[in-house]
């Protein structure tokens, strides 16, 4: 498995075998609370990523607007037909020929109420599933940071996976890394691939991300894959980065730092899922337990 930063075109043949070792793509983001700005960035990564050779992007949580003045945001927030980063990203996907996990979008749901989405959009620029954040970020810091994520966002309830070039793939979303009853839904799914896009805080990130990002491949058997947000935002945050994909033996493939925005490719291996869990088949070995 090799990881590289981006510096020039490169084959963009795909293939839909899922023996062959698929080449993806990440995002790191220092979004803001212009979503003409955000797309504008997605887009440019979804050509570079093509001529990368990537089959897939992915891109962080909030990666279309990251606005914690929910009065400033709201005119923002909008259906997900109206969402002028999603029909962006739909159409350099279709013109690219690649698939593009956004890792989520604030949308406005039909009840009226908003919810933290992520769409899978394949290399037609159709949507191929969406996925709701199950698990609202309320919490009380020590650093005396607030964040009540349900005062605003209404939860998701379903798990969510889907078929795409790289393999069967789960849909998770920030907090979600935290509650392990997810991941065993997923895991027993048998997904090859996880994404677990966000906007960690950084004393959050500098204690638990690395750790529960391996313990999630691990406890899967599959790659997990996680585009991050990094650096001040223009919302007064500021994001912990280190985007990482990590193979399912818990290794770490790449690491983006916690300083900078940027893209970067890394190599998925089918064969290295099914060598981890020949080795170790704690799927296969998992019992129910009665509490």
């Amino acid at each position: 498995m090799t990881s590289m930063r981006l510096t020039g075109p490169e084959s963009s043949i795909r293939c839909w075998g899922f023996d062959a070792v698929h080449r993806v793509a990440l995002l790191q983001m220092t979004s803001g609370i212009d979503p003409a700005a955000n797309a504008q960035s997605i887009v440019a990564a979804i050509g570079a990523a093509a001529m990368g050779g990537a089959e897939m992007l992915f891109t962080p949580e909030m990666a279309g607007l990251i606005d914690r003045d929910r009065a400033r945001a709201t005119p923002r927030i909008v259906p997900e037909v109206e969402n002028p980063v999603l029909a962006a990203v739909r159409e350099a996907a279709a013109g690219a020929g690649i698939w593009v996990a956004i890792g989520s979008i604030p949308v406005l749901r039909e009840d009226g109420k908003w919810a933290n989405r992520a769409l899978v959009i394949d290399s037609n620029g159709e949507i191929a599933a969406r996925y709701d954040k199950i698990h609202m970020f309320d919490v009380d810091l020590d650093t005396g940071e607030s964040w009540r994520e349900s005062a605003a966002y209404t939860a998701g309830e379903a798990v969510v996976t889907v078929e795409t070039p790289i393999g069967r793939l789960g849909l998770a979303i920030c907090y979600d890394l935290r509650f392990p009853a997810l991941f065993e839904a997923l895991g027993r799914a048998r997904c090859d691939v996880i994404a677990i896009p966000a906007a960690f805080t950084r004393p959050t990130g500098a204690a638990h991300w690395h750790i529960m990002q391996r313990a999630r491949a691990i406890e899967a058997s599959a790659y997990v894959v996680s585009a991050a947000q990094v650096g001040q935002h223009q919302d007064g945050r500021e994001t912990y980065g280190h985007s990482l994909v990590v193979d399912p033996w818990g290794d770490v493939v790449i690491d983006m730092g916690g300083e900078e925005a940027g893209l970067a490719f890394a190599e998925l291996d089918p064969a290295r899922i099914r060598a981890v869990r020949e080795q170790l088949p704690s799927l296969s070995n998992k019992r129910p337990i009665n509490a």
